[in-house]
């Protein structure tokens, strides 16, 4: 037996040695060692987690003391430390920079670590320590963060099925490895028609709204507006209408399987919301006066589009089509407001941008950034910064990621690459990263940035700083460990501050003279604050029902055809009561927050957090946008609290009221 010992633990030896995985990170502040990991680290280190975290489950099971939080919650919140750090690594890569090599490992790992997650989710004797746990929740003396971290636990068995039988589990199985499947083709997909689009036009997906904006040409704009709300829609390889039948087929079998009638109820049931029917209300409430406000924007379309066809610029009798919005909507926003794009990006360099964020950080909160150098990077766009707090302590590490590579997907967001937890009474600080795809610097002029990607960059800096300030135990309430319809209330807020005349005061500078925005840009970009939200508020409403929509199927047709998706999709929207002139903001085929992201039935959550971070910020308007006491509720309350305890609680807390519905429409002016 020791004999046996011995050359086990001298072949994981031999393991680690070449991979840096299986050792602790030897750089500064736990960042990743992205110098030494190569793609053939992935799988084994993936592998040996698996192994690793089964051991350590395994000895919660055979500890033969009573059942208490700490044998069975901490023990297993503390398992799991190798699989964390290589996925912290692999899948904010395979995102970035997602080569043909990296999609093939991301392949390859996916399969195990859905059998893995299945393993421990239908294990009937760690299940029954914790529902030995959750029946005594009350009288065990937790606190509230222990209690959140038990009824996670606790509903991630239930909602993946610990009381079905034999047969039912190992469909579950089934199901759940094939959506992980179809969810990984249905972004590799995507990717590619995306870059097929950029090849197309010469035009990245991230700069297609500004060329619709800007391109006078109305045959082109039509063709690229074509072109871009068809991807995954045009029959070829990387179509995805396949794959989105197949995905709601398992979707809704799981459901049912789980004794719900649809997805929608099974994922909504631990939200805010509650259920789709909430959902549906409140979505409903908010498409109504959306449509009507851009109704009224058609009409001044119209009229500047008139003036077109007098002058012979266009066919006599054209009228507003969704691919003449965006050009047209610019075109009034310049004689309404005299604002024009062109004016505002000189002051908006990327780099003095992110300054205005930190400082705006460092006002609201006492937080310091300190750029390093000579750090671990994934790639040369990457920048690292060091987080401190008022007094000098250490906070954690932000990375941004800023500009477009064909290997990286579409949009904005914040990962994780390591959580904040404490562990033996040392609180691990998290490395968070901000990834972007941003105008990239050109030979003679640096990356100017568009209001829309102003706001951006405000918006997911909000995530990063729910990441950063956690000052929570355990890794599965930390940080942005949220309820998906609350998760978007840190970051919609920050994106209060980004106009703010102070604050532009103090980054929107010209990128070549260094002048402080004029005030009277600075003015034209308030005045027009609520202009077009007539057509935003509706195509993030149409996207938000479309979701719902899909997810309230109970049952699909006996013959599937791939049609189905763009007749149920016409009907979704004939039934929301949109309008020829606006698609939702995501069409089903390229629709990856959905289909090939965490957001399913949950896209509603952008506007659902709307009305908690519009009624948060009236709070601020009336106490000054930078007041101590309000900001400081705030980071307390929920920045540092993840999901430690529940979200309306959270808010209450630190508003000390029930949010007002009021504050959506009239921050949106509808």
């Amino acid at each position: 037996m020791k004999k046996t010992v011995i050359l086990f633990s001298f072949l994981i030896m031999m393991v680690s040695c070449g991979n840096p995985f299986l050792t602790q990170w030897d750089t500064p502040y736990g960042i990743p060692d992205f110098s030494k990991v190569k793609e053939k680290h992935y799988l084994p280190a993936v592998e040996e987690g698996i192994r690793q975290q089964q051991a350590e489950i395994d000895a919660i099971i055979a500890n033969g003391d009573a059942p208490t939080f700490e044998n069975v919650v901490g023990a297993y919140e503390r398992s799991g430390a190798v699989l964390d750090r290589v996925i912290g690594v692999l899948f904010n890569l395979s995102e970035t920079d997602g080569t043909d090599n990296m999609q093939a490992v991301v392949e390859q790992v996916l399969p195990l670590l859905s059998e893995h997650s299945d393993n421990i989710s239908m294990n009937p004797a760690f299940f029954a320590k914790v529902e030995a746990l959750y029946k005594d929740i009350d009288n065990l003396g937790l606190n509230q963060e222990q209690k959140m971290a038990l009824k996670k636990l606790y509903n991630g068995f239930v909602k993946n099925g610990i009381a079905l039988g034999e047969a039912d589990q190992a469909r579950m199985r089934e199901i759940n490895m094939e959506l992980s499947s179809l969810s990984n083709t249905f972004g590799n997909r995507l990717l590619a028609e995306n870059n097929a689009f950029a090849e197309e036009f010469g035009v990245a997906i991230s700069e297609y709204a500004g060329a619709m904006a800007s391109t006078a040409d109305r045959q082109l704009r039509e063709k690229m507006f074509k072109a871009y709300a068809s991807r995954g829609n045009n029959d070829n390889e990387n179509d995805t209408k396949d794959l989105i039948i197949k995905m709601m087929a398992l979707r809704v079998e799981k459901a049912k399987l789980l004794g719900y009638d649809n997805p929608a109820q099974m994922i909504l049931s631990d939200k805010m919301a509650g259920n789709p029917e909430a959902v549906d209300t409140f979505l409903a409430g908010i498409m109504a006066p959306a449509v009507e406000k851009a109704k009224e924007e058609i009409v001044d379309m119209q009229a500047v589009m008139d003036e077109d066809i007098k002058a012979g610029l266009i066919p006599a009798g054209s009228k507003i089509e969704p691919w003449d919005w965006a050009y047209y909507a610019e075109r009034v926003r310049k004689a309404k407001y005299a604002l024009d794009e062109e004016q505002t990006k000189p002051y908006f360099k990327m780099e003095n941008v992110r300054a205005g964020v930190f400082e705006t950080a460092h006002r609201l909160f006492g937080l310091n950034f300190e750029q390093l150098e000579n750090i671990p990077v994934y790639h040369p766009d990457v920048e690292g910064f060091k987080v401190t707090d008022a007094d000098g302590s250490y906070i954690g590490i932000l990375l941004t990621d800023y500009f477009p590579r064909s290997t990286k997907r579409g949009g904005a967001w914040m990962n994780n690459m390591v959580n904040q937890e404490v562990i033996d009474g040392e609180d691990i600080r998290p490395v968070i990263v901000n990834v972007g795809n941003f105008s990239k610097p050109t030979e003679d002029k640096p990356s100017l940035l568009t209001l829309d990607e102003v706001e951006t960059m405000f918006h997911e800096f909000g995530h990063a700083l729910h990441g950063l300030l956690s000052k929570c135990s355990y890794k599965s309430v930390s940080g942005t460990s949220v309820a998906r319809d609350f998760v978007e209330l840190p970051s919609q807020i920050m994106e209060n501050w980004a106009f703010q005349p102070e604050v532009l005061a103090s980054y929107a500078r010209h990128f070549e003279s260094g002048e402080i925005i004029p005030s009277e840009l600075v003015d034209k970009i308030n005045a027009a604050g609520t202009f077009n939200q007539g057509f935003m508020t509706t195509e993030l409403a149409a996207a938000s029902i479309l979701d719902l929509k899909w997810h309230m199927l109970s049952e699909l047709p006996d013959e599937v055809e791939n049609s189905f998706v763009e007749s149920f999709e016409d009907q979704a929207c004939k039934d929301m009561g949109l309008i020829d002139e606006i698609i939702p903001r995501y069409r089903s085929t390229y629709f990856a927050h959905i289909f090939s992201g965490g957001y399913s039935a949950g896209y509603y959550s952008y506007l659902w957090a709307e009305v908690l971070d519009k009624d948060a910020f009236e709070l601020f308007m009336q106490k000054g946008i930078f007041d101590n006491e309000t900001s400081m509720s705030f980071r307390r309350n929920i920045l540092e609290k993840g999901g430690s305890d529940e979200p309306m609680g959270l808010y209450r807390q630190f508003r000390g009221a029930d949010p007002d519905p009021g504050a959506l429409t009239r921050a949106r002016g509808l």
